[in-house]
């Protein structure tokens, strides 16, 4: 894990087209502005991991021929 230290209005910079900004600090909270292609997704980690779990339980699920078919007829 790299740890930095920045100031309000100072960023990081991740690959070339990523930028981190250091938007404010109120007490415990940090605000951050991020600047990336729109082709990144960002999210907070809680919702990244429930996004995953969701994933992983759609991929185990098994669903017969019958109710396949019935989706590409929609």
């Amino acid at each position: 894990m790299l740890v930095l230290s920045r100031k309000t209005n100072e960023s990081i910079m991740i690959g070339g087209n990523i930028e981190i900004i250091v938007l404010g600090v109120e007490g415990d909270n940090v605000k951050l502005g991020i600047r990336a292609p729109r082709e990144v997704e960002i999210h907070r980690k809680e919702i990244y991991s429930i996004i995953q779990e969701e994933n992983r339980a759609a991929a185990a699920k098994r669903i017969s021929i019958d109710e396949v078919s019935k989706l590409f007829k929609k």
